[in-house]
């Protein structure tokens, strides 16, 4: 141990982006056993966040490198609805600590050394017709190498829409749907041909009619699974939801 660990911990220490939290099998691609992790974390050179879990000592972890480890331990985990949004600079007021809305193709929960640091929610949401690793408009945020999963705006949107009356105020959906003006139609086109739910698709085109939204002009309902003749009725804690097909 005595000549190797000197090497390990230069990696540890000089090689590793800040703020990233490693995994046990992180530490075992390094050459750091469990035993020799249990050796580092008595001896202060490493933190243990959870079982299997670490971080550098004075090196807290981050929202984005957090959000890659947890990437590889939910299937198609991704940031969406009104975070990604958000993210996207659509918003039309900044929460003092918005909760961070996570979303993925399996049923889950988000580790409390994450929840701690980063309030979130994660929600298993099967929205679209489409492959848990190869999500629809789903990518690296603004196209960086490295960053975590997030739904684009017109994804984002759609996501939105579909907690309507769950977990989402119409009344909030409405007003963030005025800052959506410059949302692709085609894109939005594609996902709401590829949408599970009729609610969602009668939605986004109730809500972008009202607002006489430029993406709307540019859409083709009659192409779009809106479901049968008969409205889609729900009630929630704004009252009653009547969407015509």
């Amino acid at each position: 141990m005595a000549t190797t660990k000197p090497n390990l911990l230069n990696i540890l220490h000089t090689r590793l982006a800040p703020g990233a939290p490693l995994a046990s099998e992180d530490l075992a691609a390094m050459g750091i056993s469990a035993d020799l992790a249990v050796h580092y974390v008595r001896a202060g050179w490493l933190t243990r966040l959870a079982r299997g879990v670490y971080c550098r000592p004075n090196d807290p972890p981050a929202l984005h490198p957090s959000l890659l480890l947890l990437q590889r331990r939910l299937e198609g985990l991704h940031v969406g609805g009104k975070s990604a949004l958000d993210w996207h600079g659509l918003r039309q007021y900044v929460a003092q600590q918005p909760v961070l809305q996570l979303y993925g193709w399996m049923a889950g929960h988000l580790p409390s050394w994450f929840t701690d640091r980063f309030p979130a929610e994660y929600h298993r949401k099967r929205l679209f017709d489409e492959r848990p690793e190869a999500l629809l408009h789903v990518g690296p945020f603004e196209h960086r190498s490295g960053a975590p999963q997030v739904s684009e705006p017109e994804r984002a949107l759609l996501e939105l829409l579909s907690e309507v009356g769950v977990r989402q105020t119409l009344q909030e959906a409405r007003e963030l749907l005025e800052s959506t003006y410059s949302l692709r139609a085609d894109v939005l086109q594609e996902l709401l041909q590829h949408c599970t739910s009729v609610k969602t698709v009668r939605l986004c085109l109730l809500l972008g009619g009202e607002g006489s939204l430029p993406w709307m002009r540019k859409l083709d309902p009659a192409t779009l699974p809106k479901g049968s003749d008969r409205a889609w009725v729900a009630r929630s804690a704004e009252g009653l939801l009547v969407l015509k097909p």
